[in-house]
């Protein structure tokens, strides 16, 4: 546990070089300042790094406090915690990325035991918030965003597009897919290769390969969740929540962009988006939840 001494550090100077004017690279296509050019030849998305080193720290912060999370001292220092990765990645103009941060916090901080008052009482400020939030923090392109969510048509050309052409796209594969190999697949989707490949997967592999892929998705988090529950130790168990966090909520929002559920907002398929920070982050990711089943392995046979 103590070893957050190293890589909090290290994630944390890599995610903070991003504000420096002038360091921060910006992909085509997006006001994000997200990422880092190494040598020029490829791009580099630290926060990534940084949501397995949040996962960690505040594991290791629940395990240590648990007994008295919902004293409203103990719980303000849990929220300023887990709050403050969100507020450094949305300032670095990436909500998808702080969206996750957000959620993988609200699902450790209810398994770590956190009262139902405090539940409720989130869920009745939020449903004041909405409004403040639709008419004062969100700027046009956000609203425009949803909007788009409930009439694609309303923008074909612009923001519904991407959605356009990813549910088209989709769709033509039918039951069973165009195949793999195919000539002009999804040329028209945008982002095709990360944020929207599983409009590909629906194009090559159809109907029989997203249901597939959803199952194969699902069968990892349930596996991760299985893995807390062996856990012998807090720690343990609120790391593989976290990972479990990952996983479902970037499946789930990146799916629902594709079936147009959701609006779009950045976020990348584990395991299959293009994106070499992504992959590095879901391997560390799984890497961590197999330490655990190792090591409370372990434990269960000598315990016998």
């Amino acid at each position: 546990a103590s070893a957050w001494k190293i890589h909090l550090p290290f994630t944390l100077g890599l995610t903070l070089i991003t504000f420096i004017p002038g360091v921060a690279y910006t992909p085509p296509g997006t006001d994000d300042k997200a990422w880092l050019s190494l040598f020029g030849i490829t791009t580099f998305q630290p926060s990534e790094l940084l949501k397995i080193t949040f996962v960690f720290t505040l594991a290791y912060h629940l395990s240590l406090v648990k007994k008295h999370i919902n004293k409203p001292s103990t719980l303000l220092l849990v929220c300023a915690h887990g709050l403050s990765p969100v507020l450094l990645i949305t300032l670095q103009g990436d909500n998808g990325s702080a969206l996750i941060f957000l959620m993988i916090f609200l699902v450790m901080l209810f398994v770590a035991g956190l009262s139902w008052k405090y539940i409720v009482g989130g869920f009745v400020s939020l449903a004041v918030l909405i409004p403040f939030i639709w008419f004062f923090v969100f700027k046009d392109v956000h609203r425009r965003r949803f909007e788009i969510v409930l009439n694609p048509e309303l923008d074909p050309l612009g923001g519904g597009l991407q959605q356009i052409q990813g549910r088209i796209a989709m769709g033509s594969g039918q039951l069973f897919g165009k195949g793999l190999f195919g000539s002009n697949l999804a040329d028209n989707v945008p982002y095709v290769h990360n944020d929207f490949i599983f409009s590909y997967i629906g194009q090559t592999l159809g109907f029989i390969g997203c249901i597939f892929t959803v199952l194969l998705l699902a069968a990892i988090c349930v596996k991760i969740l299985f893995i807390a529950r062996m856990a012998k130790d807090d720690l343990g168990a609120f790391v593989c929540v976290g990972i479990f966090a990952i996983f479902f909520f970037q499946s789930i929002i990146n799916i629902g962009m594709v079936l147009v559920v959701l609006p779009v907002i950045g976020v990348t398929l584990p395991f299959l988006s293009a994106g070499g920070s992504s992959a590095v982050a879901s391997f560390l990711a799984i890497g961590a939840a197999l330490s655990v089943y190792y090591h409370n392995k372990q434990k269960s046979i000598f315990d016998n």
